[in-house]
């Protein structure tokens, strides 16, 4: 398998490169810079950036996603958040990841039936996003996989597309046309047509016998079903318990249902950064740029074989170090870091521990899997797959705005709209640069930024921090494990999860 996979790895790179290439030379044209002289630099699906010269098409599949992550994850650490779960909402699909103080990176993936050998950073994708097509035949209801796109894009961009995610926001409220951008209809000039919106589900209403607002929100209860089962196949099925991260969203659709999401999971709170709307660009202004130099080994873990393993971390150590060197950034100024990857003896499934003594890499990996599968063999030998060494550049991390007041009166709100989940609620509409740190806002609510609507449902508070972050709270309470009554959906999952990794 390991054999095929590199196999396909070399073959879609030989295929991608040359097109790559041409781009690259296209971009760098018009900036009056040489694509290959170090100035330009790319975002690799593993989270790291390279110059023209050491960037290839197999480094390219996820790179977007992987700009999320770095933004998620850096804007967090920011504003002292150590645990949290990127909820990445765009057009067409949602792509979930998890940071807990490391990137999480995977070697091996499939991509649409190809096997590609390539670091990648950890991202899991749903295909529920603002242009999911809303479906409802055989008595079924159901949200994607199909994709309006851009063209024509949901019913309310005035082209004729079917209903969509986006037109179940606007249905429900989490959508106001007279605060979308006007960029729809012949001249582009037009809002959203929300009449249409209103006729195609009335229409879809008669079918289902219901009212149009319950018709839209039945969807979106499907959507988040779908996002959620994402976030749980990224932390629950791995060992990690939910509840202890915050939930960040981000793209331009995350959060009108980001409430409804953490609501699913038992989050108790949520990150929206002053630029979620475009996090995933912002990530990658400050991404490091880095090498790896990977070596496979395939020989059992023993004191003998140390001594060669250090001799060859070593080795890496000084390619990877040349590399990032090659594309203008001083020695002195470039951290590295190994990892072995390690497999029980007749398994197939290897795991990346820190690179140290012995004794530190057996406990490092009995945790890791204790963690990951629910069990430890200690008797049971030890395989390295390989070793790895990752060469950065160290970038200064983003430093957060320091915001002051500027109302001199209370926060007042600019409008009102209705927001329905089930029941109609009477929702003020604020706009985020008129908000000063400190202010507080109960759900139900709307919140009107550049790039994107917040939606605060109800049973949520908002807290405007001085570093520009809006933090959503849930008002209620909910009991511990060893207070509750009642069994803890969310930890029995977990534990489930554990069960089943053993069996």
């Amino acid at each position: 398998m390991k054999y095929v996979s590199r196999g396909h790895t070399t073959v879609a790179d030989a295929y991608l490169s040359p097109v790559l290439r041409r781009y690259v030379d296209k971009v760098a044209k018009p900036l009056g810079a040489p694509a290959r002289d170090g100035r330009l630099r790319f975002m690799r699906s593993s989270g790291a950036l390279a110059d023209a010269n050491h960037f290839s098409g197999k480094d390219a599949l996820l790179s977007g996603p992987a700009g999320g992550v770095i933004g998620m994850a850096e804007t967090a650490k920011a504003a002292g958040i150590t645990k949290v779960i990127g909820f990445d909402m765009g057009g067409t699909s949602t792509d979930v990841s998890r940071f807990d103080g490391t990137y999480e990176r995977i070697f091996e993936n499939e991509l649409n039936g190809i096997r590609l050998r390539a670091p990648m950073l950890a991202v899991h994708t749903v295909a529920a996003g603002g242009g999911s097509i809303l479906f409802y035949e055989n008595a079924r209801m159901r949200v994607g996989p199909e994709s309006a796109g851009a063209n024509p894009g949901p019913a309310c961009y005035r082209k004729g597309g079917p209903l969509t995610v986006t037109d179940a926001n606007v249905m429900t409220g989490r959508i106001d046309p007279a605060h979308f951008p006007s960029v729809f209809g012949p001249n582009a000039d037009q809002p959203i047509d929300a009449g249409i919106v209103a006729d195609k589900f009335q229409t879809l209403a008669r079918d289902l016998r219901t009212s149009p607002q319950d018709a839209a929100d039945g969807f979106l209860k499907i959507a988040v079903a779908n996002m959620a089962e994402a976030i749980k196949r990224i932390s629950i099925a791995q060992g990690a318990d939910v509840t202890e991260y915050a939930l960040q969203c981000f793209g331009g659709a995350g959060a009108q249902l980001a409430c409804r999401v953490a609501d699913a999971l038992a989050m108790r709170t949520i990150m929206i950064h002053p630029l979620a709307g475009v996090l995933s660009a912002f990530g990658m202004g400050f991404a490091q740029t880095q090498a790896r130099r990977e070596r496979a080994i395939e020989r059992p873990l023993d004191a003998a074989l140390m001594t060669s393993l250090e001799t060859e971390a070593a080795n890496l150590s000084t390619g990877a170090i040349d590399e990032v060197a090659a594309q203008g950034f001083p020695r002195a100024a470039i951290a590295t870091n190994a990892t072995i990857h390690l497999r029980y003896q007749g398994t197939d499934t290897a795991l990346a521990v820190p690179f140290g003594r012995q004794g530190e890499i057996e406990a490092a990996f009995a945790e890791t899997n204790r963690a990951r599968f629910g069990f430890w063999d200690q008797d049971r030998q030890l395989i390295v797959e390989s070793i790895a060494v990752d060469a950065a550049a160290q970038a200064p991390p983003p430093s957060p705005p320091q915001i002051e007041r500027k109302r001199s009166g209370p926060l007042q709100p600019h409008a009102t709209t209705t927001l329905f989940d089930g029941q109609s609620h009477a929702a003020p509409i604020y706009l985020r640069d008129q908000l000063d740190p400190g202010d507080r806002i109960v759900g139900p609510a709307l919140v009107i930024e550049p790039n994107s609507t917040i939606v605060i449902d109800p049973g949520w508070h908002a807290h405007y921090r001085s570093d520009g972050n809006l933090m959503l709270e849930h008002a209620g309470i909910r009991a511990t494990v060893g207070a509750a009554t009642a069994a803890d959906p969310v930890r029995l999952e977990i534990f489930n999860a554990l069960f089943m990794s053993i069996a």
